[in-house]
């Protein structure tokens, strides 16, 4: 679904795409790193540059263009056999694809010389990776730009020796049969050939079938071309490299005296086109002239906000949207008509029940819209668990699961920083180096575990290391340390495990580049909340700890608990709801001054709502007790009358509302009035704190 105005700006969609491609060639880069004499990882992230390059230049990206061409040749190299892969370029590399992006973002902003010195460290660390001494000159932005860098590769490759005809090549080749439909021309490749020397073109055309079975949108055609001049095997291979893996190609190196053989049944084409006239080699035009790279066609992209929807969810929206556009027919057909006895009263009950069916289709069907597979979001962590293993000088080994699993688009944007907290403290804090780990009997790698699953309407995410665990003496002693609580005090496991989420709490030995400031995970924590989530915490001594995080699918509607209190009516989300019971004028009056009820052998704190909310009225004669539980902790909710469920859609509150605490937003009833949504996290504290108090107080 495109954003707003992606197909008017193509610079934007210049930038999606271009961050789709660094994506791309990053993974492939870290898929490198375990798997170096990969050809086919290696011709993907060579594609990859090759693309960004072209496509770059096209927009007027010069600096990008001119910065991945270096790069693009440093992995042409590569490919030639002239240079290893080595951990170290696949680093600098790496490196480079950040200074990519930054190239992307500042294009036509005064980035300064501070991007442009940064850029020549980084190339200067390429030579030096692939042993190229001699830093070449920076490659002509225009030159990038027209798509000549092709012909400049292929001319360094000439000197080179590698794959080398000086006599020419024959060119065989037959492009797949969807090769057209999927944007291939075959004449901008013919064009290409030609710029790489002098070209006689003879169009194979054998394989046409009879019309009567032709399919027009296949490519019946096959070529051969007679290319004279120095051009290198692998400057021709990178004609058609991206439709090398489907076409069939022959390459046999021509001798100067060698005669062109006469094709039988072939027809003769012309330099201008393939299947036309004689043959009549052009002269290679100037590389300024050359058009510009190619590449295989592509749709307009979206920028900024963007969801890729399948194809086959909008159909089913289309479909609902169908049956809706047909039950208005209907209705409107009775209203002309007017309702007239039972049976028009019947068919005015059968299309509100109609309408009812298809609002609730295409509810899920519109939220399904916004779902987006945590993959995309777990794709994210791989560079970042690399880096972090190089900086830390640990083997670390990064393995997920469940990535199918889809979340909301929204909360899978909110999740990315809070998870990348969670990740540098467990290969910071949670990993050993390798010498420790083999001291204790473990391998030399550590393990880190990112899992997800949907689990009811919550997506359940699991950060889990093989570390050393949480040290639960240092958490107490710490905590005592700070006053969070008092030297002694008897505490569950997970109340202790949860003291790490304090503000400015750290059990680190030493402040690293890392963590151990006592910043952030009191902010992961508060992030988690605001997603309406709750984030647990298991830990074994040198096995290791397991952060949960649980989420709600998303955050536009939710299953609520309509309930009123006084004369305002308000919802409690049903997730968070364990049970509700009644609370009777005895039990209230006995209960007064505790707020503590006893639910099967357990004290529950319990908050009055027509207290907290100061209504001015009366409690009914037969209150009821929401219990809710988020974190381990339960509170009861006092409440007047319980309504019943209620399917909830979420509005903001208003700026002017936004900072009262209780509630985490509003929504609109059927008749029109409003209802606020309690927040359950803050109700909870503060019932806990209210326990505290009464404790305290005896």
């Amino acid at each position: 679904m495109s954003g707003a105005g992606a197909g008017q700006d193509p610079v934007a969609a210049f930038r999606v795409e271009a961050a789709d491609l660094l994506d791309g060639t990053e993974q492939a880069l870290l898929d490198l790193t375990h798997d170096l004499g990969s050809r086919e990882l290696i011709d993907t992230v060579f594609r990859g540059m090759h693309t960004l390059k072209g496509s770059g230049a096209m927009f007027g990206f010069d600096a990008l263009a001119a910065f991945t061409h270096h790069c693009e040749t440093a992995f042409d190299r590569v490919r030639k056999g002239l240079a290893p892969a080595t951990q170290e370029l696949v680093a600098v590399t790496l490196s480079a694809m950040d200074h990519m992006r930054a190239l992307v973002e500042v294009q036509g902003q005064a980035s300064g010389a501070g991007i442009a010195a940064a850029g020549e460290a980084i190339l200067a660390q390429l030579h030096a990776a692939i042993g190229d001494t001699a830093v070449p000159p920076p490659a002509p932005a225009r030159d990038a730009a027209t798509g000549s860098s092709d012909g400049g590769d292929a001319g360094a490759g000439a000197g080179a020796g590698a794959g080398e005809a000086q006599g020419g090549w024959r060119i065989t080749f037959r492009l797949p049969a969807d090769a057209m439909a999927n944007g291939t021309n075959p004449l901008i490749l013919l064009d290409e050939l030609r710029d790489l020397g002098e070209a006689e073109v003879v169009a194979r055309t054998g394989a046409i079938p009879p019309l009567d079975v032709l399919e027009a949108q296949e490519c019946h055609l096959g070529w051969e071309v007679t290319l004279r001049g120095p051009a290198t095997r692998e400057a021709i291979e990178d004609v058609f490299i991206f439709v090398m893996d489907d076409m069939d190609l022959r390459l046999e190196p021509l001798t100067a005296a060698a005669p062109v053989e006469a094709e039988p049944g072939a027809a003769e084409s012309s330099a201008a086109g393939p299947a036309a006239g004689p043959a009549a080699p052009a002269p290679p035009p100037p590389a300024a002239e050359t058009p510009a790279e190619p590449g295989p066609a592509r749709a307009p992209r979206a920028t900024g906000e963007s969801v890729r929807v399948p194809a086959e969810r909008l159909d089913v929206l289309m479909d609902r949207v169908g049956e809706l556009v047909i039950v208005q027919s209907r209705l409107a057909q009775l209203a002309s008509g007017g309702i007239n006895g039972p049976a028009g009263e019947l068919a005015l009950r059968s299309i509100s029940e109609e309408v009812e069916r298809l609002a609730n289709e295409l509810r899920d069907t519109t939220m399904v819209l916004r779902m987006v597979p945590i993959a995309t979001l777990f794709g994210r962590f791989r560079r970042l668990v690399h880096d972090l293993a190089r900086e830390t000088g640990k083997v670390i080994e990064l393995v997920t699961d469940g990535e199918s699993t889809e979340i909301d688009k929204t909360v899978s944007e909110r999740l990315a920083d809070p998870i990348v907290h969670l990740i540098r403290n467990s290969c910071d804090h949670g990993l050993e180096p390798p010498e420790e780990r083999l001291a204790a009997g473990k391998p030399a790698g550590g393990r880190l575990r990112l899992a997800a699953e949907q689990a009811g309407g919550e997506v359940l995410i699991t950060i889990a290391d093989d570390g050393r665990g949480i040290d639960r003496e240092r958490v107490r002693a710490k905590a005592e340390a700070n006053g969070l609580i008092q030297p002694g005090q008897v505490l569950a496991d997970g109340e202790l495990l949860q003291l790490i989420f304090q503000p400015g709490f750290s059990t680190a030995a030493q402040v690293t580049n890392l963590s151990g400031r006592g910043v952030g995970m009191d902010v992961v924590k508060r992030t988690i909340e605001a997603l309406r989530g709750t984030i647990d915490v298991t830990s074994q001594p040198g096995r290791g700890s397991v952060m949960t995080l649980r989420i709600p699918l998303t955050l536009a509607i939710i299953e609520g608990l309509l309930v009123r209190v006084g004369e305002g009516k308000y919802v409690i989300p049903l997730a968070a709801v364990e049970e509700c019971i009644e609370l009777s004028l005895e039990d209230d009056i006995r209960s007064r001054g505790r707020s503590m009820i006893q639910l099967r052998e357990q004290l529950v704190p319990f908050l009055r709502l027509r207290e907290l909310f100061d209504t001015g009225t009366r409690p009914d004669a037969f209150q009821k007790i929401v219990v809710i539980a988020t974190g381990g902790e339960r509170v009861g909710l006092v409440v007047d009358q319980i309504i019943g469920s209620h399917q909830t859609v979420i509005k903001s509150m208003s700026c002017l509302h936004r900072g009262i605490p209780s509630f985490s937003g509003a929504t609109i009833l059927g008749d029109g009035g409003v209802a606020l949504i309690l927040d359950v996290v803050q109700l909870v504290a503060l019932g806990q704190q209210q326990e505290e108090r009464l404790r305290a107080a005896g």
